[in-house]
């Protein structure tokens, strides 16, 4: 069974920084690609950043140069450093394990105000 469980949201003023993590319990976490996606009201849920099992990372175009992810295998976490925020960005962040399936955490609100 695998929860993911995500925390660091909350509302920022554009400009500024957050930093989102993902707990997750899980057996062999190096093993499973991450990533985070968000969702805003009457759209689709879409990628934000991947990072594979090997450390190959992708970032949607919006966020490059702004967004980082990252991942620590010894703690089974994922991040999602955040900067130069954008009322844009404002959305529901889900962390996401790629493995058998996919696993979903519960989301997390990031409100950019402008």
């Amino acid at each position: 069974q695998v929860q993911l469980v995500e925390s660091g949201g909350g509302p920022v003023q554009a400009g500024g920084s957050l930093r989102l993590s993902c707990a997750a319990s899980v057996r062999s976490f190096s093993n499973y690609a991450m990533g985070w996606f968000r969702q805003v009201p009457g759209k689709e849920r879409e990628l934000v950043a991947r990072i594979s099992s090997a450390g190959s990372i992708y970032y949607e175009h919006s966020v490059q140069g702004r967004f980082t992810i990252s991942r620590d295998n010894t703690n089974n976490a994922l991040y999602l450093q955040m900067n130069n925020l954008k009322p844009e960005d404002t959305a529901v962040y889900y962390c996401n394990a790629v493995g058998r399936r996919d696993y979903w955490g519960q989301g997390i609100q990031v409100t950019v105000s402008s």
